[in-house]
């Protein structure tokens, strides 16, 4: 057995040899493009903020011209079918058929000029990146788009004819200060991704900033980017911290988490450069589209290009609950109020009281008062505190305890500490409560803890079996 082992040992080294590593192809394939993108690292260095933000929006330029002769023609058959209602349904099926082989040369030519412009686009990123790093403030000359985003961005400020924009700026209502360039293996991560590709990334090397790259380049081509997470927490969150950066260039950026389903924010936050959001939403809102009897009613528009954050998460563990939109049950007139009450109540009582464990577990290890709080007292205070908000954030005592001051900022740290890696630490937080309320969705969602509470109770052991 252990020669055959070693037989196998040494046959795999020799293939390696004659063939090499897939890793190794991949990246001796990337590598000549890093090299452009570094080469051009010194004609941006010496531009000026104002050049910079023009080399981007030449760009921009370029790409459209590349494809105008064929989206002309397209707007020409779409008016052409407009214009004639009473057209013969074979000849406007004709027109159509022509409309969508002009729409897939379309994007065969828009893959080609991003692979041409790409080393470009990649070297304004960084360059952008590092402007923020290294300057508290970017003073450039004030366009309509620095206008628009001063009047609803602090760290966005006009002066006369100049724009001030400051290196710190919110996401996810902490102060964050930007302080982060671009490596080559984020350059190698970036253009995997616009190939389409999987770029799998350590926790620490960057991700987030590697997705800035082919988010960028992609938006150039106005036909709009999709950025899929998988909760609403790092969608809002990635959607402020790294959409200063594309703001900068006069790229639009939205989140439709922020917004409710159906309405015209929604609409309009797809109709941004860049849009992020949960895969949920994104697929809901697929469905609803697919259901709508008016082209007015669509939300969504033509997808182009989309990144997937937390791939496995959202392709394979997501994916299994099937999204579904339900209408009119049978039986939808029966009414079990009274048979449930008692059990919902006796889940209620439990909660409470674990909950007030909690706060007084938060009051007595934090000690807001004193200011002196050992680290560990400090993180299971912190922890109890989270859990209470987490159990019912409504609760009046812990509002009040919210109130005090640096309590709210102890929340927000252990709950981004949950929520950038939610589906493997949160169910941590949550084993000790009944019950999770989500305020943002009005959704309560019952734990492992609860669901056994109840069954236990319950004169029917498949009380939570759904009947086939």
């Amino acid at each position: 057995m252990l020669f055959k082992e070693n037989t196998m040992l040494s046959f795999t080294k020799i293939i390696k040899r004659f063939i090499g590593d897939k890793a190794e192809r991949d990246n001796s394939e990337i590598a000549p493009i890093v090299e452009q993108i570094n080469a051009l690292a010194p004609r941006y260095q010496a531009m000026t903020h104002d050049q910079l933000r023009e080399s981007s929006a030449d760009l921009k330029v370029r790409i459209k011209q590349f494809v105008a002769s064929k989206e002309q023609e397209m707007e020409q058959l779409k008016v052409q079918v407009e214009l004639q209602p009473n057209m013969d349904v074979h000849a406007r099926e004709s027109i159509y058929e022509q409309i969508d082989k002009l729409n897939k040369e379309v994007d065969v030519q828009l893959e080609e000029v991003l692979n041409e412009v790409l080393p470009e686009a990649f070297a304004i990123v960084r360059e952008t990146a590092k402007r923020f790093k290294e300057n508290k403030i970017v003073r450039v000359k004030a366009l309509d788009y620095d206008r628009d985003l001063a009047a609803v961005h602090p760290h966005i400020s006009i002066e006369g004819d100049t724009a001030i924009w400051s290196n710190t700026w919110k996401a996810a209502g902490i102060d964050v200060t930007w302080d982060m360039v671009h490596y080559d293996v984020q350059l190698i991560g970036g253009v995997a991704l616009h190939r389409g590709k999987v770029a799998e990334m350590q926790t620490g090397e960057g991700k987030t900033l590697v997705a800035t790259l082919p988010v960028f380049l992609n938006a150039l081509t106005g036909k709009g980017v999709h950025l899929v997470t998988v909760n609403d927490y790092l969608s809002r969150r990635d959607s402020e911290w790294m959409g200063p950066l594309y703001q900068f260039h006069g790229l639009s950026v939205d989140c439709i988490d922020k917004h409710q389903p159906n309405s015209d924010n929604r609409r309009k936050a797809y109709r941004s450069d860049v849009t992020f959001g949960t895969n949920n939403e994104y697929g809901f809102d697929y469905l609803r589209d697919n259901m709508a009897v008016r082209p007015e009613h669509l939300v969504q528009r033509k997808l182009h290009y989309a990144i997937v954050d937390e791939v496995d998460s959202v392709l394979i563990d997501e994916a299994r609950t099937p999204l579904i939109i339900s209408g009119p049950t049978p039986q939808g007139d029966k009414h079990e109020f009274n048979e449930l009450k008692p059990r919902v109540q006796l889940l209620f009582n439990a909660q409470k009281q674990v909950i007030t464990q909690f706060l007084a577990e938060a009051k007595k290890k934090l000690d807001a008062g004193e200011g002196k709080v050992s680290k560990e007292d400090q993180a299971e205070g912190a922890l109890a505190l989270f859990r209470a908000y987490r159990g019912w954030p409504k609760n009046k005592a812990l509002i009040k305890f919210l109130s005090e001051e640096g309590i709210k900022q102890q929340l927000l740290k252990v709950e981004t500490y949950y929520m950038q890696d939610s589906q493997r630490e949160m169910p941590k937080a949550d084993k000790e409560l009944f019950f999770v309320i989500d305020e943002k969705h009005n959704s309560v969602e019952l734990t492992e803890k609860g669901i056994e509470l109840i069954s236990n109770n319950a004169s029917d052991n498949d009380f939570f079996v759904i009947p086939d």
